[in-house]
């Protein structure tokens, strides 16, 4: 199993989110986050001063999948998040151990399912 996890554009995870579940995708967690990178932030003006935002908010979705899934999940996310301009995101996919249910004990893909 692998762990994916993919830093996104906020305004890309709807349309993500309706693509994974139109391909039996359900299980994911999200969660907002912030964070630069060649972008390095943007500046605005209030009330006629400026000032630097240096970390621009973003959206983290997590997901464990099969080994043969991987492929897939990043073929989807890339088609529905690229708006192919700088600050689109990253996708990073880790091993996985184990993973177990916590209410009943299960164990490895029957945990995950």
């Amino acid at each position: 199993m692998k762990k994916v996890e993919a830093i996104i554009r906020a305004e890309a995870f709807i349309s993500l989110r309706e693509a994974l579940s139109h391909r039996g995708f359900s299980g994911l967690t999200v969660s907002e986050a912030a964070g630069c990178g060649k972008q390095k932030g943007k500046q605005g003006i209030f009330r006629g001063n400026k000032f630097e935002i240096n970390l621009v908010p973003r959206v983290k979705v997590e997901m464990v999948v099969d080994d043969d899934q991987v492929e897939g999940i990043i073929d989807l996310i890339v088609e529905q998040c690229s708006t192919e301009t700088v600050g689109d995101g990253k996708i990073f996919i880790y091993p996985v151990e184990e993973v177990v249910r916590i209410r009943t004990g299960e164990r490895g893909k029957e945990a995950v399912l």
